[in-house]
């Protein structure tokens, strides 16, 4: 049977290398592995045609076209009450696709959706080197836009505790997302911007520990992208963050720098823990699944809600 063309809704900056992010990745590897016809509005998508749609797109205007397309929304991160028609929409579409289990228990609780029809594909990883790692372990890295919402200021007030101890901080991602916070950092953190996928390959491989202070994520795909290098991970305990860490570092509680720093200081000053957490980096490198895995899982779930 000739599987039915699908069509992706995305983003127009899905591709803009000034703009990394993870729903960006999701949605240019899905794209490509499901050989998907792509669209930045669901304007140009032919009627009754099976439509997959960015769920930073969703419009009061979705709901209409759920009746003129097989729509299904894919969720990155849900709206909340910033879109009071984040539920009409998920509720006229045909099925939504979550990437974490998370975000499926979070939407389903939340707008009283059919949980068979909230389905979960969670991101792929690439394979990668295993990051050598140095003795010390003082090679820290954050990695993601620097907003309040990534913890920059959890992450600098964490830091600033750890001033009796050798330790670097690089921070990679864009800066001009919330300009006026990322100028009123300071320079505890190296702020970079974003990099080349060849820079920041470089920049895993030289790193000891990636640091995550962020208020949300749905999932964390710097996480698991670290831990394919083999990195261990100190992360706040939000959202999906505990289902890709799987055991791969360290949970603190959130927008709680004292916690932070705590255990930061505790891989700096103690080579046994150290040793021990990238171990465990180590072995959940070894479970992760690639992109090839994803498309399947969101090629599945069309096929099911078609």
């Amino acid at each position: 049977m000739r599987q039915a063309t699908v069509h992706l809704v995305r983003p127009v900056g899905v591709d803009d290398p000034a703009r990394p992010s993870g729903g960006n990745v999701y949605d240019r590897r899905v794209a490509d592995g499901l050989g998907a016809v792509e669209h930045t509005s669901t304007g140009t998508v032919p009627d009754g045609s099976l439509t997959l749609v960015d769920g930073l797109l969703t419009t009061p205007a979705l709901v209409a076209e759920a009746d003129r397309l097989r729509l299904v929304v894919l969720v990155h991160m849900p709206l909340g009450p910033d879109a009071p028609w984040e539920r009409d929409v998920l509720c006229a579409a045909a099925g939504v696709v979550a990437t974490s289990r998370w975000t499926r228990s979070r939407l389903v609780a939340a707008y009283g959706l059919d949980p068979a029809r909230v389905l979960v594909a969670e991101p792929g990883t690439d394979p990668a080197p295993v990051a050598p790692g140095s003795p010390d372990g003082g090679a820290l890295l954050c990695v993601g836009a620097v907003t309040p919402l990534k913890g920059y200021d959890v992450l600098a007030a964490a830091l600033a505790r750890l001033d009796d101890l050798p330790w670097t901080c690089r921070g990679v991602g864009a800066l001009d997302v919330e300009p006026a916070f990322a100028a009123g950092l300071g320079d505890t953190v190296r702020l970079t911007g974003p990099m080349t996928r060849a820079e920041l390959d470089a920049t895993y491989a030289e790193a000891d520990l990636l640091v995550l202070a962020s208020r949300a994520e749905t999932y964390g795909m710097v996480v698991t992208e670290a831990l394919a290098r083999g990195l261990p991970v100190v992360a706040a305990d939000v959202g999906g963050v505990r289902e890709a860490l799987g055991g791969g570092g360290v949970l603190v509680p959130p927008e709680d720098p004292v916690a932070l720093a705590g255990e930061l200081r505790r891989w700096l000053t103690d080579r046994g823990h150290r040793t021990r957490l990238r171990e465990a980096a180590r072995r959940r490198r070894d479970t992760l699944t690639g992109w090839d895995r994803t498309t399947a899982l969101v090629a599945a779930a069309l096929d099911v809600l078609r």
